[in-house]
């Protein structure tokens, strides 16, 4: 399956490639203060949420994964987005997940089904060999999304001048998950 016409299904959400179409949908979410509130880059306008979906398709080209729409089934509603992506951090090159989902869509498990799938993605679509997930410590629901598909080990950095968390997981300890993504 190549990477172009990716699609991953869980049992409530689809994961596809963003696509130009989409940049108003999700300029409301990433414009959205409340969805910003941890993001190091605030929030974003149209033009800045063009740019983003413009880099997400050069992610896709260059390395086969980047940040993916998040469309919940039930709906057809895009509820956000969730991927890797290629970042430097501390002067190394590592591969990030992240995900931001409307408010709508909060408290009902849909970022946990989302990174799953992506990290599931990842590891056994990709062959990345270790991903990192940097989260600000007082995201509680994001912490959350952390530690249930799987990372544990976190260390303390500095990241835009924040005091962050940077988690780690192995494509060793990802196998001992079984995610249910196709």
């Amino acid at each position: 399956m190549t990477h172009h016409a990716l699609s991953r299904h869980t049992e409530r959400l689809t994961l596809r490639e963003l696509i130009p179409d989409d940049t108003q949908a999700m300029a409301q979410i990433l414009g959205d203060a409340e969805v910003m509130r941890y993001s190091v880059r605030g929030v974003l306008s149209e033009k800045a949420t063009a740019e983003f979906i413009k880099w997400c398709r050069h992610s896709y080209r260059q390395y086969g994964f980047g940040p993916w729409a998040v469309v919940d089934n039930a709906s057809s509603i895009l509820a956000g987005f969730c991927g890797l992506n290629a970042e430097r951090v501390d002067g190394a090159d590592e591969v990030e997940l992240g995900y931001r989902l409307a408010s709508a869509f909060w408290g009902r498990g849909l970022g946990t089904e989302a990174a799953r799938c992506a990290l599931q993605a990842g590891f056994a679509g990709a062959g990345v060999d270790s991903v990192i997930a940097i989260v600000h410590p007082a995201n509680v629901a994001s912490v959350r999304v952390i530690q249930k598909v799987g990372f544990q080990r976190f260390v303390h950095s500095q990241y835009h001048r924040q005091g962050v968390r940077i988690y780690r997981m192995s494509a060793q300890q990802w196998s001992s998950f079984n995610p249910s993504c196709t």
